[in-house]
């Protein structure tokens, strides 16, 4: 298997492998895959930082984090520099008949790899509570960071990338760039 950057020909098999794989989940809109090719469009995106599985010529994974905010709330008062070094991982997707066999994994570890070369600081995610633990992930609201919409606390995850780089913005709101509500 390999993991690549994602290339403009690969758009339209990573559009169906989107689709696919979240076809059978239970808590989604099953619109990930226009979501995605949203997000491309969009000054959150990092080309760098969507990335394909590859396996005998075939995409069996993706997965992509694109860039947020975090902004005060309730009148916190945040002056660090780097506000703008957040992530968001959405979504990781694998063909089901690729699940299990590890692909997830390698992909959100060689997305955290490239981040981190990025310089960005974290990344904070909306899934599965029993899955993004193992890979470091933390409530958010350990760290005082809230969602911007109604979801179980269990689900809303951070991972700082670099130690203590989310410890300057207790009392935050994630602020998602706009094409994640179209």
């Amino acid at each position: 298997m390999e993991i690549k950057q994602e290339s403009p020909q690969d758009f339209d098999q990573v559009f169906h492998l989107i689709k696919d794989a979240f076809e059978k989940e239970v808590y989604t809109d099953h619109q990930e895959q226009f979501l995605v090719e949203r997000l491309r469009k969009s000054k959150a995106f990092v080309p760098e930082l969507s990335l394909v599985a590859e396996q005998n010529g075939k995409i069996v994974g993706y997965i992509l984090l694109t860039k947020i905010k975090l902004v005060p709330k309730d009148g916190a008062v945040i002056i660090p520099e780097n506000v703008d070094q957040f992530l968001a991982l959405a979504p990781v997707a694998v063909h089901p008949e690729y699940q299990n066999q590890g692909i997830g994994a390698a992909l959100i570890e060689a997305a955290h790899r490239k981040a981190k070369s990025l310089n960005f600081k974290a990344v904070i995610l909306l899934g599965h509570a029993d899955y993004y633990p193992r890979f470091g992930y933390q409530l958010c609201k350990d760290f005082g960071i809230e969602l911007p919409f109604d979801v179980p606390e269990e689900n809303c995850m951070a991972l700082e990338l670099f130690p203590g780089a989310l410890a300057a913005f207790s009392r935050t709101v994630v602020q998602y760039p706009a094409e994640f509500f179209d």
